[in-house]
């Protein structure tokens, strides 16, 4: 035997090797995919048989993640009460919803709730309302919000109350309203749709990240306290989203804003962001970041390396305040 004939054995072991571990490898890369695949299809159906003919409130739902929220809840069967300030609108929803092609599940005929969180006499009557619609209250989504830009010298106070009452006070008046009903059914699910704002903080959003981060704190008392009631509380935090907000948006002098800022323009579209929502709520997650890699790394450095994010903040506060001296 020439001397190369064992050295072509050895190498035709080693390719026989190499070829029946990356076989190994295709085979265990496919059965956790396969697995991964049957676990999400799982928790999708246990999702579906939570939300089914569960009863969700919807507020700020006319417009925006509101009204994306309200087409998935729907779509999974949930009895809906869709609450905001415009009837018509609303109601057009409503009928909207109802007209929609059948799905996969038995879906229900919305309801509708008309009142302005910013009115602190309104929210009582409007628990009661709600109340009425189903007779209780699973899962209540508090959506419904209003956003600020401008510098903290040029804002009086007024404006920073007008931003809270819709923020914070109203959802936290309309959550206090709905509890003891779901405190005495031993079940509940409260939602707070935040921002990545509850966490850090961007400059010219002072009165938008200041009701943010209130909510995000009241709601971390609320879990802990509920808890033994068998009442949820989770908190979505998403990044920028492709909505009104901006336009919509108070302005340091209290007028309506009216500019689209250019990352809401580039933000995620809010149907992709309500599959999240209800994800989220269907899986009662407590707390959830639902924003690209950016801001999720600005919330870690904010704790772990505070000076060198106030130092970055400062650099960006300077930068948008040159075009507004100019």
């Amino acid at each position: 035997m020439s001397p190369a004939a064992p050295r072509r054995s050895w190498l035709t072991v080693r390719a026989m090797d190499v070829v029946t571990s990356a076989a190994a490898l295709s085979l265990l890369s496919g059965c956790v995919g396969l697995l991964g695949l049957l676990f999400r299809l799982r928790q999708r159906s246990r999702m579906k048989a939570h939300l089914q003919d569960a009863v969700v409130v919807i507020t700020g739902a006319t417009s925006g993640l509101g009204r994306e929220c309200a087409k998935v809840f729907h779509a999974v069967g949930a009895k809906l009460v869709l609450c905001g300030r415009n009837r018509e609108a609303l109601e057009q929803l409503a009928k909207e919803l109802a007209a929609s092609p059948a799905s996969e599940v038995r879906t229900h005929a919305p309801s509708t709730v008309t009142f302005d969180l910013a009115d602190p006499g309104a929210t009582v009557a409007a628990a009661a309302e709600i109340l009425r619609c189903f007779g209780h209250v699973d899962v209540l989504i508090n959506n419904a919000g209003v956003s600020f830009r401008g510098a903290v010298l040029d804002t009086p106070v007024d404006v920073d109350r007008r931003v809270m009452e819709t923020n914070y006070f109203g959802p936290v008046a309309l959550t206090k309203a709905l509890l003891p009903s779901m405190v005495q059914r031993q079940r509940g699910h409260v939602v707070a749709v935040s921002s990545v704002q509850g966490k850090i903080s961007v400059p010219f959003r002072s009165a938008y990240a200041a009701s943010k981060h209130a909510t995000q704190a009241f709601c971390d008392c609320l879990r802990a306290e509920l808890e033994q009631h068998g009442v949820a509380v989770t908190v979505l935090s998403p990044g920028y989203i492709r909505t009104n907000l901006s336009l919509n948006a108070i302005a340091a002098d209290g007028s309506r804003y009216g500019v689209m800022d250019e990352t809401t323009a580039r933000g995620r579209l809010p149907a992709d962001v309500a599959r999240d929502v209800l994800a989220a709520v269907g899986g009662k997650q407590q707390d959830v970041v639902l924003a690209g890699l950016v801001p999720a790394v600005a919330i870690y450095l904010r704790t772990l390396a505070p000076g060198l994010f106030f130092r970055l903040m400062a650099s960006r506060a300077r930068k948008e305040q040159k075009p507004k001296d100019a």
